[in-house]
Order: C-alpha cells, then structure tokens, then sequence
C-alpha cells in the first residue's frame, strides 16, 4: 500500500495518505480547557450550582451530553462530567477562575478537577469513520445503538477511551490519555489507511454545530 501526503503513515503533517480516496478525514481537536466535576445531585446542590457557575445543564441520564455555546458536558457516572471549552467566548471563557469555582463547589460538597494535560482529543468524520474505529472498539457504533449527540466510554485497543458522536452521524470524537495518545493516532491511521484518508489541521469545531 503506497502512502501519498506529507511523511510517512502515522504523520500528523496535514494531506492524503494511504490508498487512493478518502474513506475519512483525521484531526486533532482543540480543547481550551477541561474540567472534571464530581459531586452527589441527591445530597448537593451540585447540578444548579453548575447550571450558575458554568451555563451548562449537567446530563443526567447515562452516555448523554448537554451544551452551550462554546462548553459540552459529557456524563461520565452518577457523580461524575467532563466539562470541555472548545470555542471561548471572545468576552469571557465558559471556563475560567478554576480557583474561585473548585472552592465554590466544595463548599457545597462537589470537587473540581482541571484535566486539560491529561487528555488528547481526535475528530474522525467521513463514510468510513464507524469502520475506523471498530478496528480498535468493541462498542455497537450503529447509529441506532450510539445515537448523535451521545457519549460512551470503552476503548481503543487497549487504551481507555471517551467516544462522542457528533450530530453529524459521520463524525465522531474520540480522547484518550495524552501519554498514550500517539499509539491510537497511529492506530487510527493504519486503519484508515485501507480507504486513503485526509490529516486536516487542528479544528476547534469538533462538537458538530
């Protein structure tokens, strides 16, 4: 299989590698901040202090996600949502002034963790996503089982895994821990290699809006 673009399979230099076509397209998706909010809504008042510090309503039912304009709440458990800036507002960031919101929370029983190092983000969009990713997630990612808009946490081969699907059915984000976040780039090159596949640069629009 001959590789055409910039470098060799695996290169996040931006153009067209692998077969002839693009069966998907490859980016890395920005994130301006990440936080990890935990707290128990049946004995804090966690989810409407989130609502006032954070303009988000935090999903309550299982692998949903709720957004604002420029943040994406992902449930992760019970007690537990990733909150993710991907577009700041020019005026203010949805996440900002960590320290005044971690010690707000506390206050009130919740806990406030900042895991922006902590995590790689990767947009697939195109026919072939779904086919992609299945090389290396054992989830149904049928459009019927793993709805737009929802969320599922599993794996990539054998590297812990946060899958979104974007309102666009096509498009997908997937973040992995940042120290094994190469391998599953790679990974994700080699399988979509057998189709040809587009390196676009980084984009900040990976929420589907």
């Amino acid at each position: 299989m001959s590789e055409r673009g910039n470098g060799e399979l695996g290169s996040m230099v931006p153009g067209h590698y692998g077969a002839p076509g693009t069966g998907v397209v490859l980016s890395v998706a920005t994130i301006s901040a990440a936080w990890n909010l935990h707290g128990d809504p049946e004995r804090t008042p966690v989810v409407a202090d989130a609502a006032r510090l954070f303009g988000i309503a935090l999903p309550r039912e299982a692998n949903t996600t709720s957004r604002s304009d420029a943040l994406i709440a992902f449930w992760l458990g019970p007690r537990s949502w990733l909150l993710v800036e991907t577009t700041p507002a020019a005026d203010a960031a949805a996440l900002a002034d960590f320290d005044a919101r971690r010690d707000a929370l506390n206050a009130v029983g919740g806990a406030l963790f900042d895991v922006l190092a902590s995590r790689i983000a990767y947009v697939l969009r195109g026919a072939r996503a779904t086919a992609v990713l299945e090389h290396g997630c054992p989830l149904d990612l049928h459009a019927r089982a793993f709805a737009p808009g929802t969320c599922a946490q599993s794996v990539f081969g054998h590297v812990s895994a946060l899958y979104y699907r974007h309102d666009d059915a096509l498009a997908f984000t997937v973040m992995v821990a940042r120290s094994l976040a190469a391998g599953v780039w790679h990974a994700l090159c080699a399988a979509a290699a057998e189709d040809g596949y587009e390196v676009a640069p980084p984009s900040a629009a990976w929420t589907g809006r």
